[in-house]
């Protein structure tokens, strides 16, 4: 191999997907994803497998390898022509579930076709029975959205004008959504003319063999960190409170097989598949499990197919890790993605505690409203994603109010929010005694208070957390509860989704009414400690003191710690 060759390919293809990224950022209608920036973009080869992608959300990242064998598999090689572009959502298909819709184009070197530029990213709105797409009371696949297989949006160049009336004839958004789609094409149109530049500079015998070498590269540098984790069988369990139809928990069982330099991963003794939309489908699955392993190795190894290699996973149809046709699974992507992944965590956490974490906040909290605007009288739908506090760590604290694990979004600006939507923002702050007491403690959660401006908002969530608290590692204690409580105007008292609206979830819910005056609180859950509190230093229990991340009674109650040491 020629390492320097391979180090300097490798980063002019990551930087063309950040470069697709930042044209997606730029160029898309919605908050998701010019604020939020809840997309990933990346290249793959004319096999399907990814050889480069940039560093955006995370659960895209380690789901694209699924997602473009499946693609390619539909569609024959010889039936993709120059200027085709693709574009494809359906969960059942090897995606991760409705909202997230990925576009591939193809690139073509010497008349053959080489690989794909690819984009996929959330859409704010798909259809369904709510706005936002985010349907907490689904039961099946059919609530949650229009399902597109692989089809193609262009032809040659040529916009299939056909394709485009089905997809916005089903929204409730369609010059939005026009203009998201828009600019997924836009950052493939430039990842294919970016990538054939390459080929152009290299040459295309050089820049196939470099990219080959570079796979095997990542698949060894891989190995070498599995085969640091001392062999053995490692097990971790957790639960999703309920799935928005039956008040009852589902259980995620994960066993972390190591043997040498591979790792199979587990997840037979896990719930059936739920009547809710909490499935996981194979493609989530397959990418919380990636995800894990890529926070628990070196973050330096190129993220491509290869690193993958040694990783199976084995997932029984039929349950909450692998959802059968055609039961709904909008929040297997969201909320059961990371509860998978903190699995793994807390799995090989047994065997290197040093790189895991406590259990994250592990929700997005996923509210998303819809109504007609009385400032310009149009229809408007939004994705509201939120973040949480990360889990302590064996040598820190954890990040107060991050996205969750599989997202690395941002969350939309008060100023941005108040002027694309009619709510006003009352309050915004970090929670104290929300960062499960540890050695090193978990991250905060936040709560913020909007203040409902329009004659009428239609709400709804897919949350968790607020039943079952962010567990703690090693001694440490659970984090705090995340919450969604509802003023109705002119009245005091706060009440829960339960108690307003006869909802079995205080969680997950659907089509909930706010009327000019209501307001609603979200409040996120905090990350778990690490360590037993009795070691945490007092110094820091007096700098959180001072910070006010901890109160006085917190402080006394989770860690023994009077005014007097003080």
């Amino acid at each position: 191999m020629d390492y320097v060759q391979m180090n300097i390919l490798e980063s002019t293809m990551v930087s063309i997907c950040r470069e697709m990224g930042i044209t997606l950022m730029k160029t898309s209608y919605s908050t998701i994803f010019n604020e939020a920036l809840d997309f990933t973009c990346a290249l793959a080869d004319r096999n399907g497998d990814m050889i480069a992608v940039a560093e955006f959300c995370p659960a895209q990242i380690g789901g694209m390898p699924l997602l473009i064998k499946t693609c390619v598999r539909e569609i024959p090689l010889d039936q993709i022509e120059e200027g085709d572009v693709i574009v494809h959502n359906d969960p059942y298909r090897g995606g991760l579930h409705t909202p997230e819709h990925t576009f591939f184009k193809p690139f073509f070197v010497d008349g053959r076709l080489e690989g794909f530029a690819v984009a996929i990213g959330h859409i704010a709105e798909v259809g369904g029975m709510v706005p936002g797409g985010f349907c907490g009371e689904a039961t099946e696949i059919f609530h949650e959205g229009l399902r597109v297989p692989p089809v193609k949006i262009k032809r040659r160049g040529q916009d299939n004008e056909e394709v485009w009336k089905i997809l916005l004839a089903n929204v409730r958004t369609p010059r939005y959504n026009y203009g998201d789609l828009r600019a997924m094409i836009s950052a493939v149109d430039l990842g294919v003319s970016r990538i054939q530049q390459v080929y152009g500079k290299y040459g295309k015998e050089n820049v196939q063999q470099t990219i080959s070498d570079l796979m095997d590269y990542s698949e060894r540098r891989m190995r070498a960190e599995i085969e640091n984790i001392p062999d053995g069988i490692y097990e971790f369990a957790d639960k999703v409170e309920d799935d928005g139809i039956e008040d009852r928990e589902y259980d995620i069982v994960v066993r972390a097989h190591v043997r040498g330099d591979e790792i199979i991963v587990d997840y037979t003794g896990s719930s059936k598949q739920a009547r809710g939309p909490i499935n996981a489908t194979l493609g989530v699955t397959w990418s919380a499990t990636y995800n894990a392993l890529l926070h628990l190795t070196d973050p330096t190894i190129p993220k491509n197919s290869g690193c993958f290699r040694p990783v199976r996973v084995v997932a029984p149809p039929g349950t909450i890790v692998n959802v059968d046709y055609p039961a709904p699974e909008v929040g297997g992507n969201t909320e059961t993605h990371p509860r998978i992944a903190g699995t793994v965590l807390g799995a090989l956490g047994q065997a290197i505690p040093h790189r895991a974490m406590a259990a994250e906040g592990s929700t997005h909290a996923n509210f998303v409203f819809g109504g007609v605007d009385a400032r310009t009288e149009e229809y408007f739908a939004c994705y509201d994603l939120e973040s949480n506090g990360w889990g302590g760590r064996s040598f820190a604290d954890g990040n107060d109010s991050c996205d969750s694990i599989n997202g690395n979004c941002r969350i939309t600006p008060v100023e941005v929010f108040e002027t694309r939507f009619p709510w006003r923002m009352e309050s915004f702050e970090l929670v104290p005694d929300s960062g499960g007491a540890g050695k090193f403690r978990g991250g905060l959660g936040y709560r913020k208070q909007l203040l409902c401006l329009n004659e009428e908002i239609t709400a709804s969530q897919m949350s968790d957390r607020y039943k079952l608290a962010p567990w703690g590692l090693h001694g440490g204690k659970p984090g705090g509860k995340a919450a969604t409580l509802i003023q109705r105007a002119g009245t005091p008292e706060w009440l829960t989704v339960q108690q307003a609206f006869n909802k079995v979830s205080p969680s997950k819910y659907s089509n909930i009414t706010i009327r000019k005056g209501d307001r609603v609180i979200l409040q996120m859950p905090g990350g778990g400690g690490f360590g037993e509190p009795t070691e945490r230093d007092p110094a820091m229990i007096a700098h959180d003191l001072r910070e006010g991340f901890v109160t006085r009674e917190g402080a006394a109650r989770d860690y023994g710690y009077s005014e007097a040491a003080e």
